[in-house]
């Protein structure tokens, strides 16, 4: 029995790696855990209603499960600073103490482009400071998403990326060369990145830049 255990699936990204999930036959069950159930209905998917501040209810469906978290949001929709380091950096953690402790099989996780514990940008910094602490977790396998702006349809209206989005077709062509991890990626391509990654089952860390994330994507056999 192979299981998948999905986190953020209501996400840009997550809901991607949903749709990919319940087509692929090689899992014979997914989870997903979120605040609020999920509209999706499959003889293969059990969804689950959780509050993040007792993820210890999750725990049982961890063992041998491949763990995907693809939670993240901002800190104008979070309210706060503290509040968004809640959702993308203790929430996340805490879901990969877990599965070390239950016996997962790997865990995935989106972080960003720019992810620096060190960063003068508060965003950057919560990112690589979550990198940083899951390093240090000495996880079977640990893969690592940092894609840069992220292209697709989202719930909520983010200005700043709606205004970069138009503007991609135009400058993509010109990021060439080692500016290539600057493209934006389909929020599409880092699901099948990341389900790719998974079926490859390649024990240790793994960190994935945008641009390596797109080339993934493209030679992945995994279908949209």
């Amino acid at each position: 029995m192979k299981r998948a255990v999905l986190f953020g699936a209501s996400g840009l990204v997550g809901s991607s790696l949903l749709q990919l999930l319940l087509q692929d036959d090689s899992y014979t069950e997914i989870v997903s855990f979120g605040r609020r159930a999920l509209d999706a209905e499959h003889p293969r998917l059990t969804s689950k209603t959780i509050s993040f501040s007792n993820l210890g209810e999750c725990q049982e469906w961890l063992p041998k499960s491949d763990v995907f978290c693809c939670l993240g949001t901002t800190i104008k929709t979070a309210g706060s600073r503290e509040a968004f380091r809640l959702v993308d950096h203790t929430y996340p953690l805490e879901i990969a103490r877990l599965s070390l402790a239950a016996g997962a099989r790997q865990f995935l996780v989106i972080t960003a482009m720019g992810a620096d514990s060190s960063s003068a940008f508060f965003y950057n910094r919560v990112k690589g400071e979550l990198e940083h602490d899951l390093k240090q977790l000495s996880l079977p396998a640990l893969h690592i998403f940092r894609p840069s702006l992220l292209l697709g349809d989202r719930r909520e209206h983010r200005l700043a990326e709606s205004f970069a989005a138009r503007l991609a077709p135009l400058l993509t062509p010109l990021l060439i060369g080692p500016f290539r991890t600057y493209r934006p990626v389909q929020a599409a391509d880092v699901a099948k990145a990341m389900l790719d990654a998974a079926h490859k089952a390649t024990g240790g860390q793994h960190v994935y830049p945008s641009d390596k994330i797109a080339l993934l994507a493209a030679a992945s056999k995994v279908e949209n």
